[in-house]
């Protein structure tokens, strides 16, 4: 995307992964690409820019949303997660879901992986004991060419499970 002058850019402050973070959008600038290309998170990919393939998708105040029908500057002083942000610190380990799919060989080319990783992860903050065809009709949303599903489906219980025993040990 081509930089324009500044005074026709506005400022969009926000907390990405748990660090304020400032940078300068059009008023039409989409999350998805003010993320990637003024932010440096480019682990929210873009995939068709319709809403559809559920691959740029972030948490917005923990709701999960697609970032190419979002605005940079609607998420002006709110709370966005991305993939980056999974990890407990700062990329040197998988966090549960990531290490998960790993396990259960829950991706393949990996395109779609990281807005996947980012429903199930606000998906199973607000339904922890979702049962597995609830997690099926959420995954619904998604498109991967790559993996059939069943793997990703393996992982998302298997990362459910051990989510539930670190709430029950803390």
């Amino acid at each position: 995307m081509p930089k324009l002058s500044a005074h026709l850019r506005h400022p969009v402050a926000l907390t990405l992964n748990g660090r304020k973070v400032e940078g300068l959008a059009e008023p039409r600038t989409l999350l998805s690409d003010f993320l990637r290309h003024e932010l440096g998170a480019t682990g929210t990919h873009v995939g068709c820019e319709h809403g559809v393939c559920g691959a740029c998708t972030v948490l917005i105040d923990g709701v999960p949303a697609r970032a190419c029908l979002a605005l940079a500057v609607q998420s002006d002083g709110a709370q966005v997660e991305t993939v980056e942000g999974l990890s407990p610190d700062g990329g040197h380990t998988l966090g549960v879901l990531q290490e998960s799919f790993r396990q259960h060989h829950g991706l393949q080319c990996g395109f779609c992986t990281p807005g996947i990783l980012m429903s199930l992860e606000g998906f199973l903050r607000a339904q922890p004991d979702a049962s597995e065809q609830a997690l099926k009709d959420m995954l619904s949303g998604h498109l991967c060419r790559c993996t059939g599903y069943v793997t990703i489906i393996k992982a998302a219980l298997h990362a459910q499970q051990r989510l539930k025993e670190e709430r029950a040990h803390a």
